[in-house]
């Protein structure tokens, strides 16, 4: 079983100062200074799952992540990234619009598209027989999380590295009760960079 990792929501208005939802949080920079370095040198290629968040999403008031704007930019290079990336709007991963990612054009209403994200993950990951998950990103409460419940209803095995996630808090104490606990705990399990990096050798 090949390992695969999937970025999620690693964007700016998350992870830098001056984003909407930025917080001090220690993955980010572990992520540009360690992990994607060593990716690079390993010519290891990730995927990677982004949002846009703009209005209008029905029960939620956020209006974020805007195509076009800084806040939607990514911190995953371009030369390590899979292609194509796949575009959210919500939490779940299986959540689209259309025009999503377009940033000229008004976005629609948000709907559940299943088929479309199982149709890109087998494509650019792989299928559950094939591959192992490892996520990281923003954040272990909310996307994350999101994301390792629905890859694991596919049939994927599911990991979350330890150093490469966050809480949307920040905090150490938030992210370690996230990670060693339920309900995560149901669909993912975690793993540490010492760990990851064994397995990628």
């Amino acid at each position: 079983m090949k390992l695969k990792i999937i970025s999620v929501d690693l964007q700016k208005e998350f992870s830098a100062k001056g984003g909407l939802h930025h917080k001090p949080r220690p993955s980010v920079e572990f992520v540009k200074e360690t992990l994607v370095p060593y990716l690079r040198e390993k010519k290891i290629k990730i995927a990677e799952i982004v949002s846009d968040y703009r209005a209008p999403r029905p029960a939620d008031r956020d209006d974020s992540t805007k195509p076009g704007t800084w806040g939607y930019e990514s911190e995953i290079p371009n030369d390590i990234r899979l292609k194509p990336v796949w575009i959210k709007c919500m939490n779940s991963p299986i959540w689209t619009r259309k025009n999503i990612g377009i940033a000229n054009k008004k976005p629609g209403i948000p709907y559940q598209d299943p088929k479309k994200f199982i149709k890109w993950i087998y494509k650019v990951v792989g299928r559950p027989n094939q591959v192992e998950i490892v996520l990281i990103g923003l954040t272990a409460d909310c996307c994350v999380f999101s994301t390792a419940q629905e890859l694991s209803w596919q049939g994927y095995k599911v990991s979350v590295l330890e150093e490469g996630v966050d809480s949307y808090s920040g905090t150490e104490m938030e992210k370690t009760q996230i990670l060693n606990n339920y309900p995560l705990k149901n669909w993912a399990s975690k793993i540490t960079w010492s760990e990851l990096n064994k397995k990628l050798k």
